[in-house]
Formats: structure tokens, C-alpha cells, sequence
């Protein structure tokens, strides 16, 4: 085979993996846009109720993520991977340390959900006690969702590593059908709130039942029908104690830079969201006193959760998957030490991204409108105040990505310091951002944090660089700099297009047909939004955006018709990324608080590995994860040492035989 169609066919196969993940987050993000709709029509956007149950609904997610969710990720994957090669299939480690997790998580969530009083004093401002009450009781209902968080998690990588990769990409999906169904009950039985408006005042356990319920039993099935394709694997899982020995001490101490990176991120983002509780309190002291109209134009969390969902999706749809195809060659490279190679992978990445994130934030941007009515519940103020937030946090979605396709370079070169100095500025910049928002105008703090949001996307992206050019040298920056202005002309032409077309059908006045009903105005999303689409292709095409070919291939791959491949392109890896859990768990900014099984869901399966020479002090292939031999290639410097990135190439060996730690090995002889 030519070295051309040895480059084609990788590129292709990378092409389809990336897609294949794409088109599971994209039926789960559809569902969970659906779940929020139907919110919205139960609670409606701008109530009060709506804002208390998201923010009790949010927490098991982010004190997941905060204590447990970056051992997951740094200490308890590696053990699993390297389990799954012994000679039982990892039966007997595996059953000790789900054993040792579940009794962990157990233990955690009591604590927790007993705790729930002290928790939303916590995570809340200026809350009256009925708000207060009913907070309290949501979060007795969602909190024992982080014990099936954690366990999925854990049934997720017991799959993963035994090469069985669709149940945990499609189980979210019954997540989202279960509180889709208890919304749609709520509804038929108690009516939506345009009808029958649901307060405080009338509220009561039938209500919460269908609600907050419905949302737990939603994320128990999530985690209960992993567990069918588990035992079909018949490993023989049992419970099993006795810890002694099995690794995890060490593997803590390599992952602590980790560890820190995900606590900073969600200790920043729950500050945050503490103050995005402000105008919601506000919002019910205006009602109870009266002043309705006043009380109807202050945006609360909800209008956030509900922008920031529809900000992230071109994030995670595209940008997420082609990062986690791509941190394959990055790895090789780093492993390599070529740095060329590696700079070329980031600025491949960053190009072929944009491609569908500017257009996807100057559709979020020209669409906001319509969008805001029809996630608004009926209410065109909702939607008014949620068009606003979300044009203020789109032009920002391009950042976003890109400054998680450049994260991937620091891990792929096993730099997990690099990271956290990064979340740190971010932490610093978001908690004292919010500690001035709260004393500006109630009406304001949702935009304020917003900008925010905003501004630190765009922080990140610079903050990244310089770390970036100590590393890379340079970042090929002519280059992207060249596809990304180009692209942008072509956004800019598709967002003239969508504007004529939403001018045409009145969607600038307020009686227009956009605003007149939520089928409205999802009419004209699905109008305008093939208009701007057809108009961005073709003027891609007009600036000669090639970038456009290496985004589409996996879709002309699978209609039969394949994309040339430029002619002395490098070929690519065959093999994909190991499974691991995403590494964006802790890094800010990190907007929806809903949990996102993305998190902890992995690539295509992995070919064979071809076998490795071992280090002489090692005894059994065993001891090591495979591919996990080689030594770091890690930049060391002052504030860098060489540390190996916890979860790829970290010895999980006997304590004390590393021959890579030999210092360590000295101290303890």
C-alpha cells in the first residue's frame, strides 16, 4: 500500500472515531436539551422554583468532581487498565477495589446528603427560609446521586478497559428519557406553568416527587444498565476486602498536581454559582412584596444553566471529540520528543476546530433570539433575558475550545503542573470577578457573570500561549492566525445571511413571528439555520478554508466518498487514545453544573500493542500499564520538574521497584 493511502486510511479511521464519539454526545445533548425544555414548561425559566431546584440539582455533580472526581481520574483508571491485562482479566483487583470505591462513596454521600442543611448555606446567598425549605428538600432528593456518579464512573472504566465502549456512551440516554418522563408527568398531571404557575406558596411533595425524583431515579438507571454489560464481561465481580498493597498510595502521591487542578477548578465555580443565587433571592422578596414587573426582568441561575448548555455545544460536540482523537498524536510526539510534530498536531487541532466553533457561535449569536423563546417556557421576558446572556457567552466558544485543544499538549507531554498554574490564574481572576459582581445592581449580576465567563475564555487562551511558546518554541501562529481570519469572514457573510433571513420573518420586533410561541419560534431556528449553514459553506469555500475537508471527511467516509489527502501529509497513529477520564472534569471555565457523562466516557477500542522491552528490575509485564515504560519526556525546569502525567505512563508497580524514581528507591533501602 502507497504511503498516500497509508496516510488516507488513518486519517479516516481517526476521522471516524472522532465522529462516532460526536454522534453519541450529540443524541445526548439533543435529549438533555429536550429535559431542559421541558423544565421550562413544568417550572418556567425566570421562576423561583426553577432557579432553587437547579442549583440542588447541580451540587452532586460538583461535589463529586471537587472531593472524589480527580481520584477517579488520576488514581483509580490507571489501576483499572493495568488490572484488566492480568491473567484473571483484573478479576480479583477489581472486585477489591470497587469494593474499597463503593464502601468510599457510600460513606461520602451519607455524609453529604446528611449534610444538606449546611451545604445549601453554603452554596447560597441571601435565600429566605421558605426558599431555603424547599432547597433543603431538593437537595435531601439529589445528593445520593453522587454515589451512582461515582459508581458509573467506575462501571464505565471497568468497560473501557475490557474494550466495550457503547453501553457508558449510550446509558446517559436513559438518563435523560427517565426525567424527561417525570417532567412530562408533572405536566399532564399538575400542569406547565403558563397555565398553572408553580410557586413556593404551591408547592409540595408530589411536586418534588416528579421532579427532583424523577431526576435521581433517572441518574440510577444511568448507572443500573452498565451494569448488565459488566456482567456479561463474567469476571466473576464480588464483594472483597483487603487493600494492603494494591498501589493506590503511590499513585495518589504521582497524581496530586491533578488532584489540585480539579478542586481549584470547582471550588472557583461554586463561588461563582453562589453568587449567581443572588437575583433569584431577590426575584421572590420582589414578589412577596408586590412588585411583580420589577421581579419579572431579573434573570436568575436558571437563565445561566440554560445559556451556558447551549454555549457549550459546539464545544462539546466537535471540539471535545477531535481533542481527545488528536491527544493520540500528541502523545506519540511528545513521546518522541518532536516537538515539530507536536506543534503541527495544536495547530491541526485549533484549525480544523474552528471550522465548527465560529460558526457555531455566530449561529448561537444570531439566533439567540428565537432560541431564548423557545427554551423560555412561554414567557417572551425569559426568553428576552435569556437572548441576552447567551449573546454575551457565545463569541466566546471558539476560546473555550481552544484553550482545551492547547491543555492537551501539556498532558500529552506528562506536564501535570502546567495545568494548575493555569486553573489558578483562572480561580484567582473568577473569584474576585464574582466577589465584585455581587455589590453590582441585582438585575446585572447574571450578565456581569456572563462577561465574566466571557473574559476568562478569553484569559485562558492567552495564558495557555505564553506557557505554550516556552514549550513549543512557537505555535505556527501565521498559519492559524491566517484560517482562523478567514473563517471569520465567512462567519461574518453567514451571520448577515441569518440576520436578513430572521428580519425577513420579524424576529427584531417584539410581535414578531419569533416571539409569538415557542413552535414559533423553533420554526425559525430550523429556517435560518440551514440559510446561515449553506451561506458559511460556501463562503468557506469562496476563502479556501481546507481545514473544511478534514471536518467533514468522517461523514464523506461513511457516504462512500472519500477526501483527498494532501499530498505529503504525515500519516497519523492507527491506534486511538487509551481511555481515560476527560481531563476537562476540573478545568474552568466550567459554566453548567449538570453532570455530563461525556466526563466519563472514552474513545474506540484500541488495537493490539506490540509487545515492549522491559526494564530489567521489573519482574512481569504486569507491573506496568502497556506503553507506560517509557521514560517522561516531560520539559523539566524550575517550576517544572520532569513528573509523569498520573494515568499514562505512571509506574503502578510494587512500591519502592519504580526504576524511574530511583532517589525514592535509595531513600527507603
Amino acid at each position: 500500500m502507497s504511503e498516500a493511502k497509508t496516510t488516507q486510511s488513518v486519517q479516516s479511521g481517526e476521522a471516524r472515531s472522532s465522529a462516532i464519539m460526536a454522534a453519541g454526545t450529540l443524541v445526548s445533548r439533543f435529549l438533555g436539551f429536550a429535559k431542559t425544555w421541558m423544565l421550562g414548561a413544568a417550572l418556567g425559566l425566570g421562576s423561583t422554583v426553577t432557579d432553587t431546584f437547579i442549583n440542588a440539582n447541580n451540587l452532586p455533580n460538583l461535589i463529586f468532581l471537587l472531593v472524589a472526581g480527580g481520584v477517579f481520574n488520576a488514581v483509580l483508571v490507571p489501576q483499572i487498565i493495568k488490572a484488566s491485562k492480568a491473567e484473571d482479566r483484573g478479576a480479583d483487583y477489581l472486585s477489591r477495589l470497587l469494593t474499597l470505591a463503593v464502601l468510599v462513596l457510600l460513606a461520602l454521600t451519607a455524609i453529604v446528603t446528611l449534610a444538606a442543611p449546611l451545604v445549601i448555606d453554603l452554596t447560597t446567598q441571601d435565600y429566605s427560609e421558605q426558599q431555603k425549605a424547599l432547597a433543603v428538600t431538593f437537595a435531601f432528593w439529589c445528593l445520593p446521586q453522587i454515589f451512582f456518579y461515582g459508581l458509573y464512573a467506575l462501571l464505565t472504566q471497568v468497560l473501557n478497559a475490557h474494550g466495550a465502549f457503547g453501553p457508558a456512551m449510550w446509558a446517559p440516554i436513559l438518563n435523560n428519557l427517565v426525567a424527561i418522563a417525570g417532567l412530562g408527568m408533572f405536566i399532564w398531571i399538575l400542569g406547565a406553568n403558563i397555565t398553572n404557575p408553580h410557586t413556593l406558596d404551591n408547592w409540595g411533595p408530589v411536586q418534588t416527587f416528579f421532579v427532583a425524583g424523577f431526576s435521581t431515579i433517572g441518574v440510577v438507571a444511568q448507572t443500573a444498565i452498565l451494569l448488565i454489560p459488566v456482567l456479561r464481561l463474567k469476571l466473576g465481580l464480588r464483594p472483597r476486602f483487603g487493600w494492603r498493597g494494591v498501589g493506590l498510595g503511590q499513585a495518589a502521591k504521582l497524581s496530586v498536581w491533578t488532584l489540585l487542578t480539579a478542586a481549584v477548578g470547582q471550588l472557583a465555580f461554586l463561588y461563582v454559582m453562589r453568587i449567581a443565587t443572588i437575583p433569584g433571592a431577590e426575584r421572590l422578596r420582589l414578589s412577596n412584596a408586590g412588585e411583580t414587573t420589577a421581579a419579572s426582568t431579573l434573570p436568575g441561575n436558571a437563565v445561566l444553566e440554560v445559556a451556558s448548555q447551549l454555549y457549550l455545544l459546539p464545544h462539546s460536540i466537535i471540539a471535545l471529540s477531535l481533542a481527545t482523537v488528536l491527544f493520540n498524536r500528541m502523545t506519540r510526539a511528545s513521546q518522541d520528543g518532536n516537538k515539530a510534530e507536536l506543534r503541527d498536531a495544536l495547530s491541526h487541532g485549533l484549525r480544523t476546530m474552528a471550522v465548527a466553533t465560529v460558526f457555531g457561535a455566530l449561529a448561537l449569536f444570531a439566533l439567540a433570539g428565537p432560541l431564548g423563546m423557545f427554551f423560555s417556557g412561554g414567557e417572551p421576558q425569559d426568553g428576552v433575558m435569556l437572548a441576552q446572556t447567551l449573546t454575551i457567552l457565545a463569541l466566546s466558544t471558539p476560546f473555550m475550545s481552544a484553550n482545551f485543544m492547547m491543555s492537551r499538549v501539556f498532558y500529552a507531554n506528562e506536564d501535570a503542573r502546567t495545568p494548575l498554574y493555569v486553573q489558578l490564574l483562572l480561580a484567582v481572576v473568577y473569584v474576585v470577578g464574582a466577589f465584585i459582581i455581587q455589590f453590582l445592581p441585582v438585575g446585572q449580576i447574571i450578565y456581569a457573570i456572563a462577561v465574566l465567563y466571557t473574559l476568562g475564555n478569553i484569559l485562558s487562551v492567552v495564558i495557555s500561549v505564553v506557557f505554550l511558546r516556552r514549550l513549543l518554541g512557537h505555535l505556527d501562529g501565521p498559519r492559524i492566525a491566517n484560517s482562523y481570519i478567514r473563517m471569520g469572514y465567512a462567519g461574518l457573510g453567514s451571520a448577515i445571511a441569518g440576520a436578513l433571513a430572521l428580519w425577513l420573518l420579524g424576529s427584531y420586533r417584539a410581535d414578531g413571528f419569533a416571539w409569538s410561541s415557542r413552535p414559533a419560534a423553533l420554526v425559525t431556528v430550523v429556517v435560518v439555520g440551514p440559510v446561515m449553514l449553506v451561506a458559511y459553506l460556501l463562503l468557506l469555500r469562496v476563502f479556501r478554508v481546507t481545514e473544511l475537508r478534514d471536518l467533514l471527511r468522517p461523514l464523506l467516509g461513511r457516504l462512500g466518498r472519500g477526501v483527498p489527502v494532501p499530498a505529503g501529509a504525515a500519516a497519523e497513529p492507527t491506534t486511538a487514545a487509551r481511555a481515560t477520564v476527560s481531563d476537562d472534569t476540573g478545568l474552568i471555565p466550567r459554566i453548567s453544573g449538570e453532570f455530563d457523562a461525556a466526563s466519563f466516557r472514552a474513545g474506540p477500542a484500541l488495537e493490539p500493542e506490540p509487545a515492549v522491552e522491559r526494564h530489567p528490575d521489573v519482574v512481569g509485564a504486569a507491573e506496568y500499564i502497556p506503553d507506560e515504560d517509557v521514560p517522561s519526556t516531560a520539559m523539566g525546569g524550575k517550576f517544572r520538574p520532569q513528573v509523569p502525567l498520573p494515568g499514562r505512563r505512571t509506574y503502578q508497580g510494587e512500591a519502592g521497584r519504580n526504576p524511574y524514581f530511583p532517589v525514592e528507591d535509595n531513600r527507603k533501602r
